[in-house]
């Protein structure tokens, strides 16, 4: 899907995007929940609604309630900025669940709105985010359940923070009252701290299996650096025995002879990267470097490897070429 003018049906905006920091700023600052899900641009005009993620995919076909709940709004045209998002029995937004849809209906799937950019012929980015946050508040207090206006969080930097660990949330967002709308752009009128450790990462290949698990053994995965792929490590951990068939079933789709990784194997003689060495690369698998997985780990060792990481789900709302380490 290209750009669009405003004035067309559906014209597509480029999210803003939130400036990744380490701890949570205070002052004047409006706090939000960080939500784990996919993130999408809800338009409703007439009684039509879509959705469309960060990189112009239609989510339309994939949650047919949330788009009947669009069309139900009362706004004539509306373009509006959210998280689509599975809730699991604590109410937390989960995107192992979100992954996982398709085969337990009974997931609650919510759609999140926390900005309001286009309402009724009236474009709206260029107004303080405190003005188009009311009125979206507004416009969602009549809405259908499963489209919800993601509140602003009440407390001191330290309430906020323990609260969020207490429950064991993704993260939080904190923004500008005043900020305006600067779509595709990281300006920092709007930081995001991350309170658990996630990082999206390209999958390159993968390991033969052992033992009594079943397709394949790990994940070989890394991040776009300066002169290509770079491995990062390997994910074993986090499937269950449906997710190791059906990812194994699109890897193969997308085998290639060659391994897509730059730095492997290690060139520093007597190095090998957690044990991938030539005899170990004769035996692994490659793949076109094109699917994003969403893993979570302990922390980056000191030459750059994911340690302890796990499985959570694949990426169809990101592009390889945009995976960079966080």
């Amino acid at each position: 899907m290209r750009d669009r003018a405003p004035g067309d049906k559906f014209a597509f905006i480029e999210p803003m995007k939130a400036l990744r920091v380490t701890d949570l700023p205070v002052g004047d600052w409006l706090y939000e929940l960080k939500f784990d899900g996919y993130r999408a641009l809800a338009f409703k005009v007439g009684k039509e609604a879509r959705l469309i993620s960060r990189n112009r995919m239609n989510f339309d076909t994939d949650y047919p309630q949330l788009i009947d709940a669009l069309t139900s709004l009362r706004a004539r045209r509306a373009t509006i900025d959210g998280e689509i998002t599975a809730l699991d029995d604590e109410g937390k937004s989960s995107f192992q669940l979100l992954q996982s849809y398709g085969k337990a209906k009974q997931t609650p799937i919510v759609y999140y709105a926390f900005d309001l950019l286009f309402f009724d012929g009236t474009d709206l980015r260029s107004r303080p985010l405190i003005e188009r946050r009311k009125q979206l508040a507004t416009l969602l207090r009549k809405a259908p359940p499963n489209i919800r206006f993601s509140e602003e969080l009440r407390g001191t930097k330290e309430e906020l923070l323990q609260v969020a660990h207490q429950f064991q949330l993704e993260g939080l967002i904190a923004k500008k009252p005043d900020s305006l709308y600067e779509a595709g752009r990281r300006s920092g009128a709007w930081v995001k701290v991350k309170l658990t450790q996630q990082q999206e990462v390209v999958i390159g290949g993968y390991t033969p299996p052992e033992g009594s698990r079943k397709y394949f053994g790990a994940l070989l995965v890394g991040y776009q650096g300066a002169d290509g792929l770079l491995f990062a490590g390997r994910v074993g951990t986090g499937f269950s025995e449906k997710a190791l068939e059906h990812l194994y079933d699109g890897l193969q789709k997308i085998k290639r002879p060659t391994c897509p990784f730059v730095n492997l194997p290690e060139k520093t003689p007597g190095r090998w990267r957690q044990g991938i060495t030539p005899a170990v690369m004769k035996r692994c698998h490659w793949v076109e470097p094109v699917l994003v997985a969403q893993i979570k780990f302990s922390e980056w060792t000191s030459d750059d490897q994911l340690r302890q990481p796990v499985f959570l789900g694949l990426r169809t709302d990101k592009q390889a070429k945009d995976v960079f380490r966080e």
